[in-house]
């Protein structure tokens, strides 16, 4: 028989389990845009400097010098803050998953073994 008040529990839990996935993705989002805002930031005003020291250069072998160093460094800083945003985008990905690891867990579970194990077959 159908019981109105476990399935209005349920409802109510995966309700409340979507509205918080939602509200740490978000969080997450922002944070991962904040991170992204103020590299491009901090890049654009190396970049300018860079120019700036760069115009100012009387010899090709300094320039050539400068120009090394720069990139360089301007390629360390971007693996390094790939590596970060890319730490944060797996963050993301496992807390937005963790309130539905338990429920697919519980219904993987309760999948009789037959039809688990059942494959297509050929044509």
């Amino acid at each position: 028989m159908f019981n109105f008040e476990d399935a209005n529990k349920k409802s109510k839990e995966a309700v409340d389990t979507a509205l918080k996935t939602y509200t740490d993705t978000s969080k997450g989002f922002q944070a991962i845009a904040a991170e992204a805002t103020e590299y491009s930031k901090k890049s654009f005003q190396e970049a300018v400097t860079h120019f700036e020291t760069l115009a100012g250069v009387k010899s090709f072998e300094a320039a050539f010098e400068l120009q090394t160093s720069y990139v360089k460094a301007y390629f360390e800083g971007f693996v390094s803050e790939t590596t970060k945003l890319s730490e944060m985008y797996a963050d993301l990905a496992k807390s937005a998953y963790k309130p539905y690891e338990a429920p697919i867990a519980a219904a993987v579970g309760k999948t009789p073994k037959s039809v688990a194990s059942a494959t297509p077959a050929a044509a």
